[in-house]
């Protein structure tokens, strides 16, 4: 049994979001962990979470809203987290300085305002980092709360300053590329600091990579992080879970 610990269900994405979770069913992934990062895919997911009990959220502002979003849609925010027990975490949240590089400062403060939130709620964060390692480290090391990477794929002392502050590691579809340095960088991480997630409908893992990614390719990237371990599938997959289980305090059957 599998999870996928990070995707996005958008209807703009999905012609039928119903197949696409009876297709991961169908290829042992049982739950998924649906991310809202703005106000309309919030609304989405809500919607969703209450279709199916497989599924549980993590809602919060994805650093490309910094310019948009305000004080009053973070105490909505907290309003609807305090009040819905599917949502497991606050995210995904963090910087990008990929493709937003005038509004850093925002950024930042978006940030630890809903880091703020996540204490108070005492729930973790699920973290988005493009191209700002330093300040997404050090905002997080001050912050001293659980959190995960999430589509970790940094080097292997991006990992280990990462790891010296307690953080877990989505590892996702990037594992498998020819090219990826995360089949190195995966073996100098704690297996009980490991989740898989998609990051649906991006990032396809081989061999269909270029295509629209979906939660079923779970197993594809589980078997190449087994093999990068040197480690049974079966036993890798209630490792995981098991991990995925501990930072968002969920109960799994």
């Amino acid at each position: 049994m599998f999870i996928d610990s990070h995707c996005h269900l958008s209807k703009d994405d999905y012609d039928d979001i119903d197949k696409v979770i009876k297709d991961a069913k169908q290829n042992g992934v049982k739950y998924l962990i649906v991310s809202g990062c703005d106000k309309k895919s919030i609304d989405e997911v809500l919607e969703l979470s209450t279709k199916y009990n497989n599924i549980f959220l993590t809602l919060g502002f994805h650093p490309s809203e910094a310019n948009i979003t305000t004080n009053l849609d973070l105490e909505e925010l907290k309003k609807i987290v305090k009040n819905n027990k599917k949502v497991v975490g606050i995210g995904e949240i963090g910087l990008d300085y990929h493709w937003e590089k005038d509004n850093k400062e925002k950024q930042k403060e978006l940030f630890i305002k809903q880091i703020e939130i996540a204490k108070e709620l005492d729930l973790p964060i699920v973290i988005h980092s493009r191209d700002a390692f330093q300040d997404t480290f050090d905002i997080l090391k001050e912050a001293n709360h659980r959190g995960i990477i999430h589509c970790f794929s940094g080097n292997k002392e991006n990992a280990k300053m990462y790891s010296s502050i307690g953080c877990y590691f989505g590892i996702g579809g990037v594992l498998t590329f020819s090219n990826s340095n995360l089949k190195e960088t995966v073996k100098e991480i704690p297996i009980d600091r490991i989740l898989l997630e998609t990051d649906s409908p991006y990032l396809a893992p081989t061999p269909f990579r270029g295509t629209k990614n979906e939660p079923k390719n779970i197993p594809i990237i589980a078997e190449e992080l087994a093999k990068n371990l040197k480690i049974n599938i079966s036993d890798l997959s209630l490792k995981i879970n098991e991990n995925i289980s501990e930072i968002f305090d969920i109960k799994l059957d």
